[in-house]
């Protein structure tokens, strides 16, 4: 009886040890920002799928300048190619496809 419980003692503990794998990185997501003369309310649709953001206003961006990522200024997109239209003021200002890559933040000059 004690040899038994010795074998299954012993099975149970090496079969315990043994590798395991996990993977982590960054989330794949890439965004949209808009710069305009002023910071106003636009309209843009991405897809089929409309959002309402505001556009930075052209004098606070630079081009060595990271924008300040808000649900309010950045839309979230997958990676790659993407129809967009925006209407600021009830007119349409921009009508183009975009390609993004990934974990990039595309900014767009209206």
């Amino acid at each position: 009886m004690k040899k038994l419980f010795l074998i299954a003692f012993m099975t149970m503990t090496m079969a315990s040890c043994g590798t395991y794998s996990y993977s982590s990185g960054v989330e794949n997501k890439c965004g949209l920002s808009f710069v305009a003369a002023t910071q106003t309310p636009i309209t843009v649709t991405v897809d089929d799928q409309n959002y309402n953001v505001e556009a930075v206003k052209y004098k606070n961006y630079k081009r060595d300048r990271k924008i300040k990522k808000t649900a309010k200024n950045v839309i979230t997109v997958t990676p790659g190619k993407h129809d967009v239209k925006v209407v600021m003021n009830g007119n349409e200002v921009l009508s183009k496809t975009i390609f993004v890559s990934g974990n990039e933040t595309k900014i767009i000059e209206l």
